[in-house]
Order: structure tokens, then C-alpha cells, then sequence
């Protein structure tokens, strides 16, 4: 058995460190080193296979050659005698900028090879158009169905962007200010501020209205316009017969109503169904609009004012990037001037495809036009009683004016009631398009997509009109798709197409709650009972989702009548 012979130990009395260097060792470089130096392992034999040193690439290692969800243990510590001297350190003498790959390969067969690749890589720009094109084929097929996936992927397509990723621009949209629908004078004193987010949680359930009478006369519906198409279009033609907006205050049928005296313990609210639909969808509405509420007794009158914008007809209100007023007055399309466009289309559809040969007259006449008179409008107005009340104490009725535009024949034979409204195009390429496609090419054989379309350009508008339609208890919505026969030209314009419409399945596809927006209704209405007599105005903000109440002076909003008034001669 061989002996252990113990090495010789030298103890250093000065200090730290060797004591002495033998002469096998004098020429080597000596690299000082203190307690704080750290002593790390030469070699880490508990390391998987193949994933020692930073060039391993073993498997279950990442790149560094480290364990999965480890740093390399060399990347924890700082080697023995770092913090004094680099004369151990490797020093790299070679230039790799002086190497090269050799590849014989053309370029066109690298960019084929970034296209093929099955791993989602993009493989350069020619990888993201090869994308492009699959994506274009998939959103023919969804968009074929009519369903709204298909829709959201041609317009995704349309846009040119990266799957999943939006429009680099899009932190610049909607950040636009708008100017308010009425100037907050000095004497105004706000009551309330309501946001939408609070709007959006009422609920409140209304039972079956009362009919209280109808008036004035409507025409029969056209089917030849069913037949319409984009091969065969019609062109729209303007018609004489202008209708007026009526506010409640000026309604000749409410006044008399509330002049009627209250039964004890009754309140009574007036309205038109615009009013209502613009309560019932504010929390869709973008654009600014304001209702004046007057109070007396227990009577409230939500009316509108002289020249109001709930009278006109809004374009691509819920777009992501809404058309925009550059200041031109030349610009046919800024928001005011497609405005005014659409509530002309509106006005000329209705009354076109109502026929005046086949009219048919309503239990009373048209109380806002003589019976003499000429060029009468065709429209049916019914008066219909709601009961907002929650408790049998409560007696609260709601008396609002609907409109219906035309009757079509039931299968039994039966006159039934319709609402007539058109959708608009005005050019596909231009600012505030929203995305649409043109109608001519894709309205017959993508009919769902592009009613996906304006269901999301023009939520709150035609969520308005689907109040609207059940407010006046017509069975269907007859809507029409109208374009300008030139995109440079706002005056003409062509159908082609219509579309018929349930209002309750409608308002199901929309997500459009009717209880919610009556539980809007019901707040207000509350509200505006519980206030003392005087004149107050509900504005919505025009760059937030809130709506406020304020009070304001009686005389208010009668000067700017007057002067409207006063004007009309000189206009003319």
C-alpha cells in the first residue's frame, strides 16, 4: 500500500495571497486578486448533455446553452480574477468581416423559399404578399355566405394590413373635435351628467301601446322595386311631395292632447318617435345632438329645435375613421354635406316606391296640410299611448307620434304597415368610407357583407330607424341601397337594391337591446318629472360619451326661431 505524502503548505503572516513564486512560475503574468473575487466551477457536471458552453445547441437547452428556463451557470458569476486584470482574456485577432458565405443561388429562389415556408415566417416582403393573396381567397369564401366573419375579413383585407393588426393610423382616428349642436350659454346651469357606461345597464319592459288615432294617407309599395338590381337599376327621381319634421310643440294633435285636463295623479310626456330613437340609441350616437324639455304641472314636452340635426340623416356616424369637414364648402363629402344628401335620398326613396295610384286613406287627414292643398306627402302618422309606470301608484303615460311610410298586401290579404328607409353610397375610395365596397360590384353576390358593413359604419342610425319601426308598430323595414350614378356627382343617384327586414330579428343581429333603450327612456323621463316648471335642454357632448342636463332661461332658442323665420322670405 502506497503512502499519502501531504504537499508543503505555506502560511502567508502578511497578508493574503501566495508567499512566495517558485522559478517554474516567475515569467507568467501575476493577476491580483482579493476576498471579494469569486471562485466559480470550472466545469458544471450536472448540465444536460450537449448543452455545455454558449455555441451548444443540445436539446432542451435554449441558444445560449443554458437549461430550458436557466442561464448558463457562466453567466451568474464573475471568473477568478476578472476584477483586476484582462491579461488572461482572449484576445480575437481575425476579421470576419473578410469572410463571406458562398451561396450559388439566384435571389429569386431565396424569396420562393421564404414563401413556402410552412413555419408562419415571413421570409421578406414578397412573404407578406403571398400572404396577402391566401388571405383574399379565404375572404371570398367567408364572404360568399353573407355572415359576418366573411365581412370582417374582406375588410381586412381591404385595409392591407397584417393579420391581426390594425391600420398603423389608428391612433390617429377619432381624435378629431367636434363642435357642440348648441352654444352653452353663460346663464346655463347644469343639473345632471350621465355617462353611457351608466346608460348602457338600465333595464325597463313596456307592455303593448295604445292606438289613440291615425291620420293622413299612405301608398301601396311598389314590388317591382323587389326585382331591382345592380344590372338593373332604377334611377332616383325627385319628387315634389317635401315632408316636414314636425316638432311636438307645434303638433297640432299633442296640443291638443296636453291641453286635455289630467286625471288626479297623472303625468303625461309628449314626443315624436324621433325623440324617443335618439334617447333609446344614445349610448350608439358619436355625433352631437341636444332635445329642449319643457315642464309644466305634470307635463313634460321633449321637443327639437328649429334646424336641428336630429332632422337629418347621419353618414357613416360609427366608422372607425368618419368623414371629416376640411373646411371646404365644395366638399361633397364632408359630414354636413352627405348629410343633407342622405336625408334627400331618404325623403325621395320613401315617396318613390309608394305608389299614388293605389293610396290609401287613414281614419283622419293629414293635420299638417290643408285637404286642398297640393302635392300632399304620403305619410300615416299614429298617435300611440306607452304606460311608463313601474307601480300602481304611478300613472305615467308616454304619447308619441310614429310615422309609417307605406302598406303592402299580407298573405291574408290584409293591409299591413311599413317603414321605408335607404342606405347611401358615395364613394368607396374617399375619406370616410369606412371600408365599404362598391355596391356595383359586390352588392348581389356579397349582399350580407355589405350589410355587415353599414351595420357597423351606421350603428346608431339604423338602430334608430329599427325604433322607429317598432314604435309604430310596422311589421317590416324596407330598406334601399342607393348610390350616386357618379362618385363626383352628389346630385344623381341610382337604387340598386332593396332589402326587406324584420325589425325585431334586425335589432337581434345588431345587439340592439329594446329594454335597455327604454330604460334610457324611463331615467330621463323620470328625471324631467321630478324637475320644477321651466325650460331645460338634454345636450350630448360632442367628443364624450356623456349627456348633460341643464337649466336655461325660458326665452331661450326663441330669437334664433325668429330670426330663422325672418329669413325664410329673404331666401326665397
Amino acid at each position: 500500500m502506497s503512502a499519502f505524502k501531504l504537499p508543503p503548505v505555506s502560511d502567508s503572516q502578511n497578508g493574503w495571497g501566495p508567499v512566495g513564486l517558485s522559478s517554474q512560475f516567475r515569467d507568467i503574468p501575476y493577476a491580483p486578486y482579493s476576498k471579494a473575487d469569486k471562485l466559480g466551477r470550472i466545469a458544471d457536471w450536472s448540465a444536460a448533455e450537449g448543452t455545455q458552453g454558449k455555441d451548444g445547441r443540445g436539446a432542451g437547452g435554449d441558444q445560449r446553452g443554458g437549461r430550458s428556463g436557466f442561464r448558463n451557470f457562466r453567466d451568474n458569476y464573475v471568473p477568478f480574477g476578472s476584477n483586476a486584470a484582462n491579461a488572461f482574456n482572449y484576445q480575437h485577432t481575425e476579421d470576419e468581416a473578410s469572410f463571406s458565405v458562398v451561396d450559388n443561388r439566384s435571389t429569386a429562389q431565396k424569396k420562393t423559399t421564404g414563401f413556402k415556408s410552412s413555419s408562419g415566417q415571413r421570409g421578406g416582403r414578397g412573404g407578406f404578399r403571398q400572404q396577402g393573396q391566401q388571405r383574399t381567397q379565404f375572404q371570398r369564401l367567408g364572404a360568399n355566405r353573407g355572415g359576418f366573419g366573411g365581412a370582417r375579413q374582406q375588410q381586412g383585407g381591404q385595409r392591407g394590413g397584417r393579420r391581426g393588426y390594425s391600420n398603423w393610423r389608428d391612433f390617429d382616428r377619432n381624435q378629431r373635435v367636434r363642435d357642440a349642436s348648441v352654444k352653452v350659454g353663460s346663464d346655463w346651469s347644469m343639473l345632471e351628467e350621465i355617462e353611457f357606461s351608466r346608460l348602457n345597464k338600465l333595464q325597463f319592459e313596456v307592455e303593448e301601446p295604445e292606438d289613440i288615432a291615425l291620420y293622413g294617407a299612405v301608398g301601396t309599395y311598389d314590388k317591382a322595386y323587389d326585382r331591382v338590381n345592380t344590372k338593373q337599376e332604377k334611377i332616383l327621381q325627385q319628387v315634389d311631395r317635401e315632408r316636414d319634421n314636425v316638432t311636438t310643440s307645434e303638433d297640432p294633435i299633442l296640443s291638443n292632447l296636453a291641453s286635455e285636463p289630467l286625471a288626479e295623479g297623472e303625468q303625461r310626456v309628449f314626443a315624436t318617435d324621433t325623440i324617443i330613437g335618439v334617447l333609446m340609441t344614445a349610448p350608439r350616437s358619436v355625433y352631437p345632438w341636444d332635445i329642449v324639455i319643457t315642464k309644466t304641472d305634470n307635463k313634460v314636452i321633449f321637443d327639437t329645435r328649429e334646424g336641428s340635426q336630429l332632422d337629418y340623416v347621419s353618414v357613416n356616424e360609427n366608422s372607425t375613421d368618419p368623414p371629416m369637414d376640411t373646411g371646404d364648402k365644395d366638399n361633397i363629402n364632408s359630414p354636413s354635406a352627405l348629410s343633407l344628401e342622405a336625408t334627400y335620398i331618404n325623403t325621395n326613396f320613401a315617396a318613390q316606391v309608394a305608389s299614388s295610384e293605389q293610396v290609401v286613406e287613414l281614419e283622419n287627414a293629414n293635420p299638417f296640410y290643408n285637404p286642398d292643398e297640393e302635392n300632399v306627402p304620403l305619410v300615416g302618422y299614429r298617435y300611440r299611448k306607452f304606460d311608463l309606470s313601474t307601480t300602481e301608484e304611478e300613472n305615467i303615460t308616454l304619447l308619441v307620434r310614429t310615422e309609417v311610410d307605406a302598406v303592402v298586401k299580407s298573405p291574408q290579404g290584409e293591409d299591413t304597415y311599413i317603414t321605408v328607409k335607404a342606405l347611401n353610397e358615395f364613394d368607396s375610395r374617399a375619406q370616410g368610407a369606412g371600408g365599404a365596397m362598391e355596391w356595383r360590384q359586390k352588392l348581389d353576390s356579397q349582399r350580407g357583407a355589405v350589410v355587415a358593413t353599414e351595420m357597423k359604419n351606421n350603428s346608431c342610425k339604423l338602430s334608430r330607424w329599427i325604433v322607429q319601426t317598432m314604435l309604430a308598430g310596422a311589421d317590416h323595414l324596407k330598406l334601399g341601397f342607393v348610390s350616386r350614378t357618379n362618385p363626383k356627382d352628389a346630385s344623381r343617384h341610382a337604387i340598386l337594391g332593396t332589402q326587406i327586414c324584420r325589425p325585431k330579428e334586425f335589432a337581434t343581429q345588431m345587439s340592439l337591446q329594446i329594454t335597455n333603450g327604454w330604460g334610457i327612456v324611463k331615467t330621463v323621463v323620470d328625471l324631467a318629472l321630478k324637475l320644477p316648471d321651466g325650460k331645460y335642454v338634454l345636450v350630448k357632448d360632442p367628443n364624450k360619451p356623456v349627456i348633460r342636463l341643464y337649466s336655461v332661461p325660458k326665452s331661450s332658442f326663441e330669437e334664433a326661431e325668429e330670426e330663422t323665420e325672418g329669413a325664410e322670405p329673404e331666401a326665397a
